[in-house]
């Protein structure tokens, strides 16, 4: 995943950095609640800095970190000393700062005194806001110097930006605080085993912006963030693992993806998932469509509202500048305009090969779910405006295979999930050259063909059904033909463009086993590759073998792990039979969880377990992250062999959860329009609450293929599916 100018890396946020996120707002600051200038921290708000310093001293003291703890993704206890100037090592003066994110921020502040003196203080805050563009500080590259106004009004300091048109404004309220030009103080006496508190809050200025509730500790009320964060407890499962570790992660994995939904403004009843924290909190076509997928078990709504979501912005011009084209679901969105500066101006941009393709994947995949048909034909119209994207202008020469060449210089080199410059690569190490058509596309667009099919025989059309079985069953005999590279025995991760084998071996493939795209006689040498110790570190498989030119185990595509990438090669590996592979990935990813607090992240370093023996960070990774939060989810869904087909009146259920994650009991999980428990004892599955015409079936879920195959046999054609097995 990466930006629009993604060819500069983020810098590091540092070690210890802070990351709290509720919805398109975030806040980054030090292990002490400090926001520093100089280092990527802040208070975001729609993509702009508007709190860019937010430091704290008493008696001239910076406060010394003793512990950062995140109680929700939107809420943070930072606890702090203050040294003592006489050089004794314990003070009895300790800093707690209770942090919460909405449209703004709040910080109680409590200076707590555990001495037999009363302590006279001087407490100081820095403030600053520099309406910095949330490109221009994940890069390091502040362009514009906004003028600055401060006004002091009795306990409310007001900051006012303006550069060429555009204005900005923070109001901060601080009641009691003394304002006087740039210095915040106040002198408070703290009794003798008492304590000093005050409350701040940082608010953006401008048109409608309403002052949030916050909670307080010692208040029973809450917040708003908290009754979402309550809203969205009670729509999901409620889970039991016996084995605690994976609970925690999937119970983190909840948490996250709650904090990571974010409403379309134009429908507010719309809510999608943004890509992750802290740099890509909006919209994504790639990320949120393989993120709301992978978490249908938990919330299907949220695949159906980035599909709404997206469709609404669907490409309908040719426009160089931001890479749109009629049909083509975009890469991201911006909330506020200023960031697409390198782009006209312009809050979307679409440099991306596979979103329009995944956009029919994640329709198919929705209409499995129970939704309402006219709600599911009302998108059809955009699923076919993908198809012809894909058809018309995703496969540039006619060949028959997808591929991408930016429009403009400024666009992104790579347009698939490898989206880093360097990302794309032969096995000696040298850069495929565009237009390039990767492998793991040509699955996206096997499985949309298939997708839109099922829906076509489903809706009674039978000449597109029919159409588009074709157009799959020739892609994949064509596929299997050009990308498998039989000496080695695996698949090129793409074509360059000279349609030459981009031969390193790499994870994508793993991608076009989940779409089976691959031929039943080539899987195990698939499996085998990606199971090796070239490509598995031990916590899960690598971007890159080991063995080839590019490969650097701390690099963003070549080398490093990617939980979602490890998700969907699980899925894939069942899909085929390969279970003890599967299941070694998935130990793996869990074991990995562990070493942060139960969270994985975007990405870790590739380093062998057996020669490093925890997950080494990547130091940009995003986390939260929302196709990482959702991992865990797929990867239990995929072990459970877990899948709803409503319109065929059945559920698959059909666990094969390796032995170290014992029992499992789920409640209150949505199917339809009701809620199932499911409970898996010694390896048995069983479903209560089935809705009145379901039943449960063992065995593994109809694939898309297979359900192509039932329309077309229960219309009465008698024509073949592209692939009765897979």
């Amino acid at each position: 995943m990466a930006g629009w100018n993604a060819d500069t890396a983020a810098g590091p946020i540092g070690a210890g950095s802070v990351t709290l996120v509720e919805g398109s707002s975030f806040c980054i600051s030090a292990s002490n609640g400090d926001i520093q200038a100089d280092r990527p921290h802040g208070l975001f708000v729609a993509d702009v800095r508007i709190l860019s310093i937010l430091r704290l001293t008493v008696d001239g003291q910076a406060l010394e970190p003793l512990t950062a703890e995140i109680k929700e993704p939107y809420r943070a206890t930072f606890v702090a000393r203050i040294p003592r100037s006489d050089g004794y090592a314990d003070s009895p003066l300790i800093v707690e700062r209770l942090r919460e994110v909405g449209a703004g921020l709040q910080e109680q502040l409590t200076v707590h005194n555990y001495s037999q003196e009363p302590a006279e203080c001087l407490i100081v805050l820095e403030i600053g806001a520099d309406y910095a563009d949330l490109f221009e500080v994940k890069e390091a590259r502040i362009r514009r110097q906004w003028e600055e106004r401060r006004e002091a009004d009795d306990g409310m300091l007001t900051i006012r930006g303006s550069w060429q048109d555009v204005r900005k404004g923070t109001v901060i309220h601080l009641p009691g605080a003394d304002i006087s030009g740039n210095t915040i103080q106040y002198r408070v006496s703290v009794p003798a085993h008492g304590q000093w508190r005050t409350v701040l809050t940082v608010l953006p200025t401008g048109d409608g912006v309403q002052a949030p509730a916050f909670a307080h500790s010692e208040g029973a009320s809450l917040s708003p963030r908290d009754r979402r964060h309550r809203e969205w407890v009670a729509k999901i499962p409620v889970l039991q693992v016996a084995n605690r570790s994976v609970e925690r992660t999937l119970r983190r994995s909840y948490d996250d993806l709650g904090a990571l939904r974010i409403e379309d403004p134009d429908h507010p009843e719309r809510v999608v998932v943004a890509a992750g924290a802290p740099w890509f909190m909006t919209l994504f076509g790639r990320d949120s469509l393989w993120a709301s997928v992978m978490a249908m078990p938990v919330d299907p709504s949220l695949a159906l509202g980035t599909l709404q979501t997206l469709a609404d912005r669907q490409g309908t011009v040719v426009d160089p500048m931001t890479e749109e084209e009629p049909g083509k679901i975009l890469h991201e969105v911006r909330l506020d305009v200023s960031s697409g500066l390198s782009l006209g101006g312009k809050s979307n941009y679409y440099g991306s090969v596979d979103a329009t393709p995944l956009f029919l994947m994640v329709l198919g995949a929705v209409s499995r779910w129970g939704f309402a048909a006219d709600t599911i034909k009302a998108l059809l119209p955009h699923a076919d405006r993908a198809l012809d994207w894909i058809v018309n202008y995703g496969d540039k020469d006619g060949d028959g295979f997808v591929e991408y060449q930016r429009l403009n210089d400024q666009g992104l080199i790579n347009q698939g999930w490898k989206d880093s410059w360097d990302g794309i690569n032969f096995a000696d190490g040298s850069l495929a050259e565009p237009p390039i058509a990767l492998c793991e596309v040509q699955a996206y667009v096997y499985v949309a063909y298939l997708s839109r099919a099922w829906l076509a025989y489903d809706a009674g059309d039978m000449a597109l059904g029919d159409s588009l079985t074709d157009r799959a069953a020739r892609l994949k005999k064509q596929f299997n033909e050009q990308f498998w590279i039989p000496e080695r025995g695996y698949y090129a991760i793409a074509l360059d463009g000279r349609k030459r084998q981009v031969d390193a071996c790499a994870s994508n493939m793993g991608h076009c086993l989940l779409q089976g795209l691959i031929d039943e006689d080539k899987a195990p040498q698939v499996a085998a590759h990606l199971m090796s110790p070239e490509m598995f570190s031990g916590w899960g498989v690598r971007t890159l073998a080991s063995n080839m030119g590019a490969y650097n185990p701390a690099s963003y595509h070549n080398g490093s792990v990617w939980p979602h990438d490890n998700a969907i090669i699980v899925a894939g590996l069942l899909r085929y039979g390969f279970v003890a592979e599967a299941q070694r990935i998935a130990t793996g990813m869990m074991d990995a969880a562990e070493f942060s607090d139960g969270r994985l992240p975007e990405l870790f370093c590739g380093f062998s377990r057996d020669h490093l023996a925890t997950p080494v960070p990547y130091p940009t990774a995003c986390s939260p992250q929302a196709w990482a939060a959702t991992a865990p989810i797929q990867i239990v869904s995929s072990l459970m062999r877990y899948d709803p087909v409503v319109s065929a009146g059945g559920v698959w259920l059909d666990p094969v959860l390796p032995e170290s994650f014992g029992d499992l009991h789920i409640s209150n999980a949505p199917l339809g329009n009701g809620r199932i428990t499911i409970d898996i004892a010694d390896s048995v599955p069983s479903v209560e609450g089935l809705p009145t015409g379901m039943a449960l079936h063992r065995g593994h879920r109809p694939w898309m293929s297979e359900l192509v195959e039932e329309a077309v046999r229960r219309r009465g054609n008698s024509r073949p599916a592209s692939n009765p097995h897979r």
